[in-house]
């Protein structure tokens, strides 16, 4: 198929989600970067080995995809036009994103009552790495939380129908990204130790 073919319309959609996904293999790689100095750095004498994830980033992990479920309905119901349904299963996506920060949150203060800060004379190298993955994945989340307002605005506005849905799409893809992501982030950091 010719990319350069269409409507002017369609050029910009194709455009999107390239963009989209030239984005999300940046962020494939600057991840792998992160996990691939973690297993380096192991081999460091000062490594903590034998940490145990604090118990917040299990229900973290649960709530990601769970926000991940709805969206995934949310759209299901969109493509049927059911505006009412689709816009309360977008909120509840949003709220399930809020809560994974929250609950992230909760994973960093768990590792600070275990006795390890990010920096300082109580930081220990295995922590830092820690730190330092969980908060870059959130500030994708985060980012991820200003496309769900953005769509919850937009469907509001019946900007979205079963025939035109590309801003929806385009954050559901990256929403869908950012939960995958963490669940192998979580599962890395969980068995890899």
């Amino acid at each position: 198929m010719d990319l350069t073919q269409g409507t002017p319309q369609e050029k910009q959609k194709r455009a999107k989600k390239m963009m989209l996904w030239f984005g999300i293999i940046s962020l494939i790689m600057s991840f792998a970067g992160l996990t691939s100095a973690f297993i380096v750095s192991s081999s460091r004498e000062d490594w903590l080995v034998g940490f145990v994830l604090p118990n917040a980033f299990i229900y973290s992990t649960l709530i990601i995809f769970l926000s991940s479920v709805f969206l995934y309905a949310a759209k299901q119901t969109l493509k049927k036009n059911q505006a009412t349904t689709t816009t309360s299963l977008l909120i509840g996506a949003l709220i399930l994103g809020i809560a994974f920060i929250y609950s992230q949150i909760q994973g960093f203060n768990q590792i600070i009552d275990s006795g390890y800060n990010f920096t300082g004379p109580t930081s220990n190298i295995t922590m830092s790495y820690i730190y330092i993955i969980a908060v870059v994945h959130i500030l994708h989340v985060l980012a991820g939380i200003i496309c769900l307002i953005v769509v919850i605005v937009n469907q509001l506005n019946k900007k979205y129908s079963a025939e035109d849905r590309l801003g929806f799409d385009l954050a559901s893809s990256f929403w869908h990204f950012v939960d995958i992501l963490w669940i192998y982030l979580f599962f890395f950091l969980y068995f890899f130790n």
